[in-house]
């Protein structure tokens, strides 16, 4: 089947010039949206289909849509970034692709073309390009995302689906330089277990995630840690973040088992790191060896990454049993801050893109 081509149908009533520059003023994160979206249908037999660029406007879905009763639906995360020339460009979006490919293939879904993907997020920033703000670590976020359509309660694989692209300007994660979170342990609750759907972007994980971080923030907590569902001992991730631990000029990272997230921000990071000189290696960390190394300081700094944050150092833990303070201080370690910046002076255009990873858009 032909890959469809996106068919322009942009909105005759744009959010004014002054409205728009007091949005991006102070965006915040996803509470504010462009003008515009990207659909595209895909029905079984026919393939993908309709594949439009329309105004910004609600959905209208019949009571028994398939989504509302089995939550078949994924998503992606990643952003836009104002170049230093005024251009701007977006960081691997083929890898959100094909994240967004085996992220269907789990939930039974058609997956979609990386084409497609890459095309409908190119044709949102284009038309919407004066929406990315245009400074240092603010971005406009792209949130592409896929749900079931068919109307039914019978419990199967659905046969129709629509493929969406929304964006919403973003400001920097740190207004006021980068703060070191504290992490609370859950032991109660489990992310994901082998076999399970925690490789894929799918919003029934995210729904499950909910409570454990409500009890983190009951404990005074900014994100939950999770640990394996199996001995319930190994070290997994830090709510919708892969974490990494700085061991001098070592850097360890929980090894992909099929119930982690495989970050895109995970594997740049990486390759950063080994770029700069440090050893870089995927294993497994308990949470008893985690506290004993910050104890006698071979342990020297911990962070997390993702899209929304880039890189967030871990200051303080908590659990039930007790908590530690991380690297002795809790405060951003000399590592976890030079590869913050590398990496964002790359998305950024401040640095050169050795690896090819700018995609130009507008």
């Amino acid at each position: 089947m032909t890959t469809p081509t996106i068919e322009l149908k942009p909105s005759a009533n744009l959010v004014t010039e002054a409205e728009r520059d007091r949005i991006l003023a102070a965006p915040g994160f996803g509470r504010y949206f462009t003008d515009h979206m990207v659909t595209v249908k895909w029905t079984e037999g026919r393939g993908w289909h309709d594949a439009e660029l329309v105004p910004y406007a609600p959905l209208s879905l019949d009571p028994a849509n398939m989504t509302l009763h089995y939550a078949q639906t994924i998503f992606e995360g990643l952003k836009a970034y104002r170049q230093a020339d005024g251009s701007v460009a977006t960081f691997r979006p083929e890898q959100n692709a094909r994240r967004f490919q085996r992220s269907a293939r789990r939930m039974a879904m058609p997956q979609l073309p990386e084409e497609l993907f890459v095309g409908a997020v190119d044709a949102l920033i284009k038309q919407d390009s004066a929406w990315v703000p245009g400074t240092g670590e603010e971005s406009l976020y792209l949130r592409p995302f896929m749900f079931a359509t068919e109307v039914g309660v019978g419990v199967r694989p659905a046969n129709e689906f629509l493929f969406m692209v929304i964006a919403s300007p973003a400001g920097a994660y740190f207004s006021g330089g980068v703060k070191p979170v504290s992490v609370w342990l859950s032991e109660e609750y489990v992310r994901a277990a082998p076999g399970g759907t925690g490789e894929a972007k799918a919003g029934g994980n995210y729904a499950a995630s909910l409570i454990a971080q409500a009890e983190a923030t009951k404990h005074g907590c900014d994100q939950v840690v999770w640990i394996d569902a199996i001995e319930r001992k190994w070290v997994e991730e830090m709510g919708t973040n892969n974490l990494f631990f700085v061991y001098g000029d070592r850097l360890m990272t929980p090894a992909l088992t099929g119930s982690l997230l495989a970050g895109v921000t995970r594997d740049s990071v990486s390759r950063i790191a080994a770029d700069l000189g440090y050893q870089v290696e995927e294993g497994k960390i308990s949470v008893d060896e985690w506290r004993r190394d910050d104890a006698n300081g071979t342990l020297t700094e911990v962070f997390a990454c993702g899209t929304a944050a880039v890189i967030t150092p871990v200051g303080t833990v908590r659990s039930a049993s007790g908590g530690w303070t991380v690297g002795g201080d809790g405060q951003p370690g000399e590592v976890t801050m030079k590869l913050r910046k590398a990496l964002l002076d790359l998305q950024t255009g401040a640095a050169p893109d050795a690896h090819g990873w700018l995609h130009p858009v507008a």
